[in-house]
């Protein structure tokens, strides 16, 4: 097997140059620097505008958080799990044998994020997490009836009276709150197994990104960046949000079309079908995700192959059908949100577009970490060395990013709101020379710590 290593900096066959070494990690980390200009700049101002009475929004600009120095139980369990990835995991990821490396990286991925959010503590980093008055089990209570609940949703998301939704659930698709209330009826109510299941869905992302890159590419570039993406620091934000569960989702859908479109006959076409309904689901899990198009068009395109984005359309089709006939129409309900959020006193309103069109972005750079600004460096100066799988799907990622940002539908929380596209752009990181990389993954895992032990984050 070719490795796609080859050809892009750091590979094996490049020849070793004491000059030309120095010159690219010095590219590295002037990017890294500018992008940490960027935080800074976006934290000054944004407290600058408080100051002024301009309603930001947030505690901490640009995230949503307060400054609160702790530890907690997930202290030293994070920093040994960082530990054991930084320092171990790119030599496993490349000795693996692939199966069983997935399934670590699962495990080191669940208890990475879970060491995280146990910083705060058990109740509130966990349990108590998806059980405020805005969140999605607030609505458990007033929806004895699916079909009645899904037949009113769209005319309960605007309009802010007592009948009107809680803000997660007016804000999302009806699957996000149906997740919580089928999840109760068996038996797992309450806000701890909910962020428990929210979080053990979230964290299966980095292996269906995995799957995704070996089943386009190469399996050499999915083991170099498993390290990456269990180390990834939006983890803090993971656990315990929705939306990093909706990441989830989206990514398995984008694994299963991307074995789909590799392979021949029935079982591509069965694939393919089924990676549609995963796909149409997720719609119904966020409407920002309708951007996440952009993914299986980039599957599509590395595959050169249209039929199994045709057969993945029909199952996405079949699921829509479904909510309407159940009593939902996916566009109607998105016309109430983008009421909803532009109503007096809803923070859509209020947040000013002018810093937050660029504060997002400062958001999304402690999402993505520094290893990940370096390779998105490297592979804006030499894409043709960028191999195309990877290439295609962090510009999917990125292209949603960007349309998010400039339509004004997302002012702030994007360290959550944004962890579906994220998923797609950190990969980049597996650009990174193999010397430098055990710095790279500390330099992740310094920046996760930080951020979850100075900051008390709302998720």
């Amino acid at each position: 097997m070719t490795s796609v290593l080859r050809g892009r900096p750091g590979s094996a066959d490049e020849p070793p140059s004491p000059v030309r070494r120095p010159l690219r990690l010095r590219g590295d980390l002037i990017a890294v620097a500018v992008a940490a200009l960027l935080v800074t700049a976006s934290s000054v101002i944004g407290w600058a505008l408080i100051d002024a009475g301009v309603p930001v929004l947030v505690g901490w600009p640009p995230l949503l958080a307060q400054w609160l120095p702790h530890v907690g139980p997930g202290t030293v369990p994070a920093v040994v799990v960082a530990l054991l990835v930084a320092l171990g995991g790119p030599a496993l990821a490349r000795t693996m044998p692939w199966g069983p490396l997935l399934g670590v990286a699962y495990v080191a991925s669940l208890a990475w994020t879970f060491a995280l959010a146990t910083i705060d503590g058990w109740y509130v980093g966990v349990a108590e997490r998806l059980a405020t008055p805005t969140e999605y089990l607030a609505e458990i209570p007033r929806a004895p009836d699916i079909a009645v609940f899904l037949q009113t949703f769209a005319d309960r998301i605007a309009g802010q009276t007592p009948e009107s939704l809680v803000t997660h659930s007016a804000g999302h698709p009806p699957a996000a709150t149906l997740f919580y209330v089928l999840l109760d009826r068996l038996g797992l109510g309450g806000g701890e197994y909910a962020g428990v299941v929210t979080t053990a869905i979230g964290a299966s992302a980095v292996v269906a990104v995995a799957l995704t890159l070996a089943a386009l590419g190469d399996r050499d570039l999915a083991r170099a960046y498993l390290p990456f993406g269990v180390l990834m620091p939006g983890a803090v934000w993971v656990g315990v949000s929705a939306d990093g569960m909706f990441a989830a989702i989206l990514a398995w859908g984008v694994a299963l079309l991307a074995a789909g479109a590799v392979r021949r006959g029935a079982g591509g076409h069965a694939l393919s079908l089924l990676a549609g309904v995963v796909l149409g689901l997720a719609l119904f899990f966020s409407y920002g995700l309708v951007l996440a198009g952009l993914l299986p068009i980039a599957v599509a395109l590395v595959a050169r192959r249209v039929a199994p984005l045709l057969v993945g359309g029909v199952g996405a089709a079949l699921v829509v059908a479904a909510f309407a006939a159940a009593g939902f129409w996916w566009y109607e309900g998105y016309e109430q949100v983008t009421v909803r959020y532009y109503e007096p006193g809803e923070y859509g309103l209020l947040r000013p577009y002018e810093y937050w069109v660029w504060g997002n972005l400062a958001a999304l750079v402690l999402v993505l970490g520094p290893a990940v600004i370096a390779g998105l460096r490297r592979a804006a100066w030499r894409p043709r060395a960028v191999p195309a799988a990877l290439l295609a799907l962090a510009a999917a990622g990125l292209g949603a990013v960007l349309v998010a940002d400039l339509s004004g539908l997302s002012k702030s929380e994007v360290e959550r709101i944004w962890l579906p596209f994220a998923v797609w752009i950190v990969p980049l990181a597996a650009l990174l020379p193999r010397p430098a990389v055990r710095w790279w993954l500390l330099a992740q895992a310094a920046l996760a710590l930080a951020v979850n032990h100075l900051l008390l984050t709302v998720w």
